[in-house]
């Protein structure tokens, strides 16, 4: 499957009596609360002794996704055109891979 297959086979679960403001409020709204389960399941690896619930991680990590497809849907965008994005971005700050300098130290209008 290709991102943009999940993206629409995903968007099969989405709340039809949502606009789209509220599909996108929705969204970015998830990811926060998704991310936050994400790394409540590393601090408690990190900081509290226990073992890493890989399981439990990569749920967290598929619900994740289904949020960022919801907030390209908002946006009636592919989800291809946001990692394609990302990528251009990420090779534009990075030509060479990764440099610290380079992130210390971002050019102008470098989001």
């Amino acid at each position: 499957m290709n991102v943009n297959e999940y993206q629409q086979l995903a968007m099969t679960t989405l709340n039809p009596q949502l606009n789209r403001r509220d599909v996108l409020i929705n969204s970015v709204m998830g990811l926060c609360g998704e991310s936050g389960e994400a790394i409540d399941i590393v601090k408690r690896w990190m900081a509290q002794g226990h073992a890493l619930d890989k399981e439990h991680l990569i749920k967290e990590l598929g619900d994740i996704a289904w949020y960022l497809a919801e907030a390209a849907t908002a946006l009636e965008i592919p989800l291809e055109e946001v990692f394609q994005g990302n990528i251009d971005k990420l090779k534009k700050r990075y030509p060479d891979g990764f440099e610290v300098q380079r992130s210390l130290v971002r050019l102008e209008g470098d989001l």
